[in-house]
């Protein structure tokens, strides 16, 4: 088992691309389940079974951190694991447990946070209200309307470098999960912003986004804003802005693929800005359009009445 799974997170790593990050989740999960299966006396594929398969779900279902259970889509992340393994299984002619065959839990549709409106204006505009020296304010201006403004991931606006953008376009091309490339689309303000922020970067540094503060500009390496460094930046201005909920890098994404959906985009179109190779993925913005539905329902809804 040991073995085969070594050579299945190679061939992740490999023929697909995944990251790191991805690599080492499969990892995790897979080393659980293999070590749950040993103590039930299976050392090898052929031996999964349905049967096996319950009984791991049951005692993931009542696995305990911290004195709280897996949550339901935790649960799924490692039966998504398993099921990916049994593919390759079949892929490479193994014989074992067909994946079809391990079912995901059910789970409650998961909430999306999202900033519209007044709030979304605020965040946009708190890099200039604040005191701060120029070109930080200049970046992380450039950096909240590229972000509202392509949806990007934080690992992807952290890797970009001026060389991938072309400010004289409004768009360029993004590598995403699993190395998959995508187009992704400047607003007039982002392209605006980027280039005032370009012009008065004093260094020679790649990296699109980088620190400006003076530990930095002490170190000769060249790398770029860290995602966790931006996480910090965009909580920091959603205080600014007065906002009281959390607000992630990912909310501003999410904001993006709202802005679409309730301005009349369709969900394919939607799924391909987003980058989600699956449109279940995408799915879970399609409750945020019920402002759409209430306003047909107040439309059109008991007119006859007096």
């Amino acid at each position: 088992m040991d073995k085969i799974i070594n050579q299945f997170l190679e061939y992740l790593e490999v023929e697909k691309g995944l990251s790191t990050n991805t690599t080492d989740n499969y990892k995790f999960y897979l080393r659980r389940f293999a070590d749950f299966a040993k103590q039930a006396g299976v050392a090898s594929p052929a031996k999964i079974s349905k049967e096996l398969v319950h009984r791991y779900r049951l005692w993931l279902n009542r696995l305990k951190k911290g004195g709280e259970g897996l949550k339901k889509n935790t649960q799924n992340y490692h039966l998504i694991a398993l099921r990916g393994f049994l593919k390759y299984l079949v892929k490479t002619d193994v014989k074992s447990l067909e994946p079809e065959k391990v079912e995901l839990a059910k789970q409650t549709p998961r909430q999306v946070d999202f900033l519209e409106g007044v709030d979304l204006e605020r965040i946009l505009e708190a890099p200039l209200k604040i005191d701060l020296p120029d070109i930080i304010r200049r970046r992380d201006k450039a950096i909240l309307e590229l972000f509202f403004s392509t949806g990007l991931r934080v690992s992807e606006l952290c890797k970009l470098k001026i060389e991938n953008i072309n400010l004289k376009k409004d768009e360029f091309t993004v590598r995403g999960k699993g190395a998959k490339l995508r187009v992704v689309f400047l607003s007039e303000t982002a392209r605006r912003w980027l280039g005032d922020y370009l012009k008065v970067r004093p260094d020679l540094n790649p990296y699109l986004f980088v620190s400006h503060d003076k530990a930095a500009s002490g170190r000769d390496e060249q790398i770029g804003l860290s995602p966790r460094s931006v996480q910090r930046l965009v909580e920091k201005y959603a205080k600014v802005a007065g906002i009281t909920k959390e607000v992630t890098p990912h909310t501003l994404r999410h904001s993006y693929a709202t802005d679409l959906l309730m301005n009349g985009a369709d969900i394919r179109s939607v799924q391909a800005m987003l980058g989600h190779s699956s449109i279940t993925t995408t799915q879970v913005y399609t409750h945020i359009t019920d402002q759409q539905l209430r306003d047909v329902h107040k439309a059109f809804h008991g007119r006859r009445r007096k």
